[in-house]
């Protein structure tokens, strides 16, 4: 079992730049994917980017546009999601999810999920 606690979040001005965390209660390296999806209020939950267990980025989602950067630790368990260039589109619950998905961009490949941090972007 592998529990997920996100943090980072808040409300930032566009333009802004946050850093998202994602704490797992067991050794990253045990989970083959690891990946933030987020959820605006009335939207579909949408991927944002994977990373596989060797640290090679799989997939970001089109709308990053390079300004968001995933990478993992796993001596330390974490996933982080560093975000610059924050537009307030970007404003939604952001989770973080492991698992091992055959499509790192479905969220029907995740096994595990937090319970998800806000990030609200002011304009």
């Amino acid at each position: 079992q592998v529990q997920l606690v996100e943090s980072g979040g808040g409300l930032v001005q566009a333009g802004g730049s946050l850093r998202l965390s994602c704490a797992a209660s067991t050794r990253a390296s045990s989970t083959a994917v690891m990946a933030w999806f987020r959820q605006a209020p009335g939207k579909e939950r949408e991927f944002v980017a994977a990373i596989n267990r060797s640290g090679f980025v799989l997939n970001y989602g089109d709308f990053v546009k390079g300004r968001f950067t995933i990478s993992r630790d796993n001596t330390k368990s974490t996933v982080t999601l560093q975000m610059n260039g924050l537009k307030p589109e970007d404003t939604a619950a952001y989770y973080c999810a492991a698992g091992a998905p055959f499509n790192s961009r479905s969220q029907s490949g995740y096994d595990f999920w937090g319970q998800g941090t806000q990030v609200t972007v002011s304009s």
